[in-house]
């Protein structure tokens, strides 16, 4: 025990209680056939949790903890604080960067002894933990020489060290019996056309995930692969700006039966969508793996990361998943940090004690305009009038026969209302 969190007992589940509990996320409530953890299957994030410092765009880090440092007695203490967290938190899963759990050394080899040594102690601890891993990444964005992308790099020696990075990690992942295995391509596009050859790098991108498919395949990684839809931060052009773009990207590889999507609510507010609208688009693709459940700050210009507290958006965010049929290997990844003012190991478990509730009523919502047929009989009603035969039959016909069809039969279609606030307020009323 690192004592970090001093006397903090694990969280239970006491809808009036005081002091850090959960309110509304009961893991064993029974919700359209399965427990809620079942279907959540909520993990933390090493990255915001353990190694952010408490940072913004304007200034430097504010919070103060133990294991910071670089070095590997530093990111020992690191892993004592996390699986602790985690048994407090009764979470179900974790996930991490290599750069998060490791120091960086003098040397790749250095780097890769490092993170192995973090991964045996993983390892142990797993044994005697009820957190398992969600996903693991490789961290192709933060060291200088990933400033020109790593797959996309023009360099061919960093494409070689991301390679590398990235087989360490995904053999790590299988190791560890994680769930998944996340491609995050924070720097994989470009700042301006004046040096950049697109067709190269899309090129390079989609060789590196042939060869990354191919190699879970070796290792006998049963897990899926995930690509995360990243635009505008920090690259101008990001080649896998959102859902629909990444589609078009496995197509052109012959990789979209091999790889699906990791989205994040953040993420799709900076491509100027909704979150339900990447998750739609993800499933009616059948590309929809896991999440990365946040928020920003809609007054702010960039990733802000912050834990969800906004019910409705997240049970339209998980009626979309249930319409999926729910998680299958993925699940709900809180890619959020706390804000630089939250100093205290408290904050920490309150974040994501609250985030949880909020996500377990907005998923018991979903469940329930669901099993209603709320949203999805009216929708069924809109859309009738293809069901008929003749509609169906014009879909296999041509515009000549169409076009003689409105005339002898004088179609002349008159407008029916969408009923949009009608839908809208069914929702509040579940909500």
């Amino acid at each position: 025990m690192s004592d970090f969190f001093g006397d903090l007992k694990p969280l239970r589940f006491d809808p009036e209680g005081e002091g850090p509990c959960f309110r509304h996320y009961n893991p064993d409530e029974i919700v359209m056939g399965k427990r809620m953890e079942d279907h959540l299957r909520f993990a933390v994030a090493y990255w915001h949790s353990f190694a952010f410092e408490g940072g913004d765009p304007f200034g430097g880090r504010t919070f103060e903890r133990p294991w910071f440092g670089e070095n590997m007695d530093a990111a020992r203490r690191k892993a004592d604080v996390a699986f602790e967290m985690f048994d407090l938190l009764k979470v179900p899963f974790f996930c991490f960067h290599d750069a998060d759990i490791r120091p960086e050394g003098a040397t790749f080899s250095d780097s890769l002894r490092n993170f192995e040594e973090i991964i045996d102690i993983f390892e142990r601890k797993m044994e005697v933990s009820q957190t398992r891993l969600l996903w693991g990444t490789a961290n192709l964005f933060s060291n200088r020489r990933f400033m020109a992308g790593a797959a996309t790099n023009p360099d061919p020696d960093v494409f070689a060290w991301s390679a590398a990075t990235v087989k360490a990690c995904l053999d790590a992942t299988h190791r560890l019996k994680g769930a998944n295995y996340v491609l995050w391509g924070g720097r994989e596009g470009y700042e301006t056309l004046l040096n950049t050859d697109m067709g190269r790098e899309r090129e390079h991108a989609g060789r590196f995930l042939c060869m990354v498919v191919e190699h879970a395949r070796k290792i006998g990684f049963d897990g899926t692969i995930l690509i995360e839809p990243k635009p505008q931060e920090p690259t101008k052009h990001q080649y896998d700006y959102d859902v629909a773009t990444i589609y078009g990207f496995l197509k052109d590889f012959g990789l979209e039966k091999e790889v699906k999507v990791n989205i994040e609510q953040g993420h799709a507010i900076l491509a100027g969508h909704s979150f339900e609208h990447e998750l739609a688009m993800a499933r009616e693709l059948g590309i929809l793996g896991s999440i990365d459940m946040n928020r920003n700050d809609y007054q702010s210009g960039w990733d802000t990361d912050q834990f969800p507290n906004n019910v409705p958006e997240t049970a339209l965010a998980y009626y979309e998943i249930l319409r999926n049929g729910g998680f299958t290997t993925g699940g709900t990844n809180f890619d959020a940090r706390l804000r630089r003012q939250s100093l205290d190991p408290e904050d920490l478990i309150a974040s994501h004690a609250g985030a949880m509730d909020i996500c377990a009523r907005g998923f018991k919502a979903a469940a329930r305009m669901l099993e209603d047929a709320a949203l999805e009989g009216p929708r069924r009603a809109r859309y009738a009038g293809w069901d008929s035969p003749a509609a169906q039959a014009m879909l296999h016909s041509d515009l000549d026969s169409i076009s003689a069809r409105v005339i002898a039969e004088g179609i002349n279609p008159q407008p029916r209302s969408g009923r949009q606030e009608m839908l809208e307020n069914i929702v509040n009323r579940y909500v």
